[in-house]
């Protein structure tokens, strides 16, 4: 099935404004014309990193996931090992860095399962999943933002957890269901 799609902007920017900038981010005011020609607005945030997303599976089967408290929700939450990499950098680079900062583990397979966009209504921000297996135990590195803690769980409890919203992060929602349909879970 080809689904149709159209290439060309239907919108038209009038005005752009930098309203606030900082190392991982800038949000844009801008004045538009919309798809019908009306005059409206839009926020926009551009990220300044990549986002990215591992789903790390050892010989029997089980995933790591990674507990911390996100201080924009106010509340604690369990995901996949996932952080931010540099534009210019190849992002399987960063998954290799984020798996090792934030669980201790190095892996010798890695496989790409997806690029995604992570809130395209409103930023520009691009993520990538990669699954890491064959797994090696070293040291953690947290950043010193980060309270971590990780937990060992077979790879369905972590996908059943998605399915009861125990998880929410959009990566690691995502990366979990990609490898469930992957494997047949």
């Amino acid at each position: 099935m080809s689904l149709p799609f159209e290439t060309e902007n239907p919108w038209k920017t009038l005005t752009s404004n930098v309203v606030y900038d900082n190392k991982w981010i800038q949000v844009r005011h801008e004045e538009v014309l919309n798809p019908s020609g009306g005059p409206g607005i839009y926020g926009v945030v551009h990220y300044k990193n990549k986002a990215i997303g591992v789903i790390p599976i050892d010989d029997e089967g089980f995933t790591y996931l990674v507990g911390q408290y996100r201080y924009p929700l106010e509340e604690y939450s369990w995901e996949i090992p996932e952080g931010g990499g540099p534009m210019d950098e190849d992002p399987i680079e960063g998954a290799k860095r984020e798996l090792l900062e934030e669980t201790g583990l190095i892996a010798a397979q890695w496989t790409k399962i997806a690029r995604v966009h992570l809130s395209n209504s409103v930023g520009d921000e691009e993520g990538f999943l990669y699954v890491a297996e064959q797994l090696t135990q070293a040291q953690q590195q947290p950043e010193d933002t980060e309270q971590l803690h990780v937990a060992r769980i077979p790879l369905k409890e972590a996908v059943e957890m998605v399915m009861r919203s125990e998880i929410t992060d959009s990566l690691s929602v995502m990366g979990l269901l990609k490898v469930a349909r992957l494997r047949g879970i």
